[in-house]
């Protein structure tokens, strides 16, 4: 259950940011320049925040299926690539800060791992969605 909820909080938040939040900021009518500060500010914020998501999920999903199941679990490579995309977020943010693109890449790639990620089975569940009994 642990892993459900680390999993929408950080994949829910990082895509909310941009589908939801951000475009509704547009349409009310503030400026472009305010706009992009809060959405570099939140981007940051949710990135860290999803980061360690990221590393409490490698923890439980090593705890269950072992330290081999990062390299050889889908679940595990999708793990290993969000950290990836994270600190290269960082990285790119604090060494080269000019280079929008490759934040937005970066942020992209982290959503997209975290997507795929929510249509992997939960560890420990063996594939199986376990039924509601009245």
């Amino acid at each position: 259950m642990l892993w459900q909820l680390t999993q929408v909080l950080w994949v829910g938040g990082l895509w909310l940011l941009h589908v939801g939040l951000l475009p509704v900021l547009d349409q009310i009518g503030l400026a472009p320049l305010l706009i992009h500060e809060i959405s570099g500010m939140l981007s940051a914020l949710l990135v860290g925040f999803s980061a360690a998501c990221v590393v409490f999920q490698v923890l439980v999903l090593v705890q269950t299926k072992g330290l081999a199941s990062l390299w050889r679990d889908m679940r595990g490579q999708l793990l290993l690539m969000a950290l990836y995309a994270s600190t290269m977020y960082f990285v790119v943010r604090i060494e080269w800060p000019e280079a929008e693109h490759w934040l937005l890449f970066s942020y992209l790639v982290l959503g997209f791992s975290g997507l795929l990620l929510v249509m992997q089975p939960v560890p420990g569940w063996g594939g199986r969605v376990r039924e509601a009994h009245p």
